[in-house]
């Protein structure tokens, strides 16, 4: 089963980055070619039953998993990014950490009228992150089809917020921790 070969090649590191957390290392799953194989034509099979033109991949975890799915697919990849890492006119969207706030943006000229976008990203935790790439991507003019991620942090009620501000919006984890 896949969950089972992805789940064995994803390492807790305790304490880091802070006393506390659990650090979900997608390293060894990154360096196994059979792994990484399966993860990406399962988000490339998501990305075609979606009908998606293109694939987002979150900063930074998303851009690595997000690019092989584009190519697998056979469709666009485009890069959400921090504030300030991209050239040229962007849209920006604000939104709250834990701890403060961080902006995400995204190329202005990013998608055709009518792109279908699949998000694409390592964790999904408490959903601001996904949430503001949503609304980037409906900024540009283009329909978010699903939001896929390697492992959701159930606990941290990510899923029920994407559900409660774009309740027809499909959340895929092949992995719950």
């Amino acid at each position: 089963m896949i969950a089972d070969l992805l789940a064995s090649r994803i390492r807790d590191v305790p304490d880091y980055p802070k006393p506390g957390i659990v650090f979900k290392d997608i390293t060894p799953l990154l360096a196994d070619p059979a792994a990484f194989r399966a993860m990406t034509g399962e988000f490339a099979r998501q990305a075609r039953v979606a009908g998606a033109t293109k694939v987002v991949g979150l900063e930074a975890r998303g851009f690595i998993l997000a690019a092989p799915v584009a190519v697998e697919a056979e469709i666009g990849f485009i890069p959400v990014r921090k504030a300030g890492k991209l050239p040229g006119a962007v849209f920006a969207v604000s939104y709250a950490l834990e701890y403060g706030e961080a902006t995400l943006e995204i190329h202005q000229d990013s998608f055709q009228p009518g792109d279908r976008v699949l998000i694409v990203d390592d964790v999904l935790a408490t959903g601001g992150t996904a949430a503001a790439a949503i609304e980037a991507i409906r900024q540009c003019g283009a329909e978010p089809v699903g939001v896929s991620v390697l492992m959701e942090l159930g606990f941290l009620g990510g899923r029920d917020r994407l559900a409660a501000e774009s309740p027809q919006l499909p959340v895929t984890a092949l992995l719950t921790v």
